[in-house]
Order: structure tokens, then C-alpha cells, then sequence
């Protein structure tokens, strides 16, 4: 019979923080749910050392979306060390951070950048860690067909692609923070590796939408350049269960 736990899930009311809470709870776990709305904000601090109090792990799962490369870059920093720290003072023994394939690759994006210097700042800590880098979501292809369209054409970077389930990132990232710190990152990607065009393609097919889709080498992945593996691992990784075309069913 495994040990109840109590893990602080940093944005867990969000896409995948909510699915982590669940499956911590489905476990027979203590999961709290922090975010800004219950009075637990890791930017700024408040109620850190209240919700990390006998906790053996915690998740962050917790983002920002903005434009400006600094805005974005600080908010994951201070984060990160705001929680660290209260970690180190509360005796937690794992802290386990979401981040993005290649993300050290991609910075000249400035969400790729912010999740650098979140990992940056995780790995100095001193805290014992594990950086869990995932694919880009399921969920976040609705948007990418969005970004890409101009004109009545999807044109997209001539790139493979390998996304994965918010359910499997979910379930990834309990199995991290239930298990030993490594240290270290480790990769996670859907079971399938095909063309960014031929996901997409897929994709608007499944939605009625026929518009034609294109792969272009001169296209980039928000600012940053691409080569055929950006956004794939390159070595070994976990791999997520959930594939497009299922996901595409429900």
C-alpha cells in the first residue's frame, strides 16, 4: 500500500493542473489546488509557507501569457525562486516543474525564454527537482491552426511535430513528484511523430475545414527558428498514450 501524500499543486485549477489534482485524489493523496484565486500566489508569495506546510511535493503547472520577453521571463523566475525557497523552509522534498521540449533551443521565443529562465532558476536552487519538458498539448492545436492561417491558407514551419495529451502531461507530472527527484529534465511526447502540416491537416479535416495547409522551412515557431526536430525530443523520453486521432474523437 503506497503512503498518502500531500502534494501542492501550483495552478491547479488550471488545464493541467486540475487533471493532476484529480489523479492525486483518485490515489488516496492530499492535493491542494493553489492558484491566486484561494489566496495562494507564487509570484508574490502570499500564502506560500501556509500551503507548502507538511507537503512532501509540489507541481507547478502555473503560467502567464504576455508578449514581452521580460515580463514573461520574470514572472517564471521570481516564481520559481519564491517557491523554492519556501520549499527549502518547509523541509518539501520535491519540487517538480512543467516545462517545454527544447526550450533552451526555442529562446528566441519569448515564452521559450521565460520557461529557460524558469528552469534556470529551479536547477540554482538548490532544491531537489525534476523538470518535466512535454511536447505541445492536444489542446494547443486549435490555436496553432489559428496562428498559421492567413489569406484562407494554413502555412506552417516545415517541422515535425509530436504533441501530447493534457492528460498524459497530467499523469506524467504526479508520477514525477510521487517519485525521486532527478535532478535533472526529462522528456515527454505523444505516442506519433508526423509533419506539423500533416497535424494540422488532420486536425481541420476533423473540424469540416478544408482549407489547404502547407509546410514552409522559412517559417518560424513565433519568433524563433525551426529546423526539422525543434520541437520533438532527440534522445530518450516518455511517451504519452493519448494519440491525435483519439483525442480528435472525443
Amino acid at each position: 500500500m503506497s503512503i498518502m501524500k500531500k502534494v501542492v499543486v501550483i495552478g491547479g485549477t488550471g488545464l493541467i493542473g486540475s487533471k493532476a489534482v484529480k489523479l492525486l485524489q483518485d490515489a488516496g493523496h492530499e492535493a491542494v489546488a493553489a492558484s491566486s484565486r484561494n489566496g495562494i500566489n507564487a509570484y508574490t508569495g502570499e500564502g506560500l509557507e501556509a500551503a507548502l506546510t507538511g507537503a512532501d511535493a509540489v507541481i507547478d503547472v502555473s503560467n502567464m501569457m504576455s508578449f514581452d520577453k521580460d515580463v514573461i521571463a520574470d514572472f517564471f523566475r521570481t516564481s520559481s525562486r519564491n517557491l523554492t525557497s519556501a520549499e527549502q523552509a518547509a523541509g518539501v522534498r520535491h519540487h517538480v516543474a512543467l516545462s517545454i521540449v527544447n526550450a533552451d533551443q526555442l529562446a528566441a521565443n519569448p515564452y521559450m525564454a521565460g520557461k529557460l529562465a524558469q528552469e534556470e532558476a529551479v536547477a540554482s536552487s538548490g532544491q531537489a527537482y525534476t523538470i518535466v519538458r512535454a511536447t505541445q498539448f492536444h489542446e494547443f492545436i486549435a490555436t496553432l491552426a489559428g496562428a498559421y492561417a492567413a489569406d484562407g491558407v494554413v502555412k506552417v514551419p516545415d517541422i515535425d511535430f509530436q504533441p501530447i495529451a493534457a492528460s498524459d502531461v497530467a499523469a506524467a507530472l504526479v508520477e514525477a513528484a510521487l517519485g525521486q527527484p532527478k535532478n535533472g529534465t526529462v522528456d515527454l511526447a505523444g505516442p506519433h511523430r508526423a509533419p506539423f502540416e500533416t497535424v494540422i491537416r488532420a486536425y481541420l479535416d476533423a473540424k469540416g475545414d478544408g482549407s489547404p495547409v502547407t509546410a514552409d522551412a522559412a517559417v518560424d515557431y513565433f519568433g524563433a527558428p525551426v529546423a526539422k526536430g525543434s520541437l520533438v525530443p532527440g534522445g530518450e523520453y516518455i511517451k504519452g498514450r493519448v494519440t491525435v486521432a483519439e483525442w480528435l474523437k472525443v
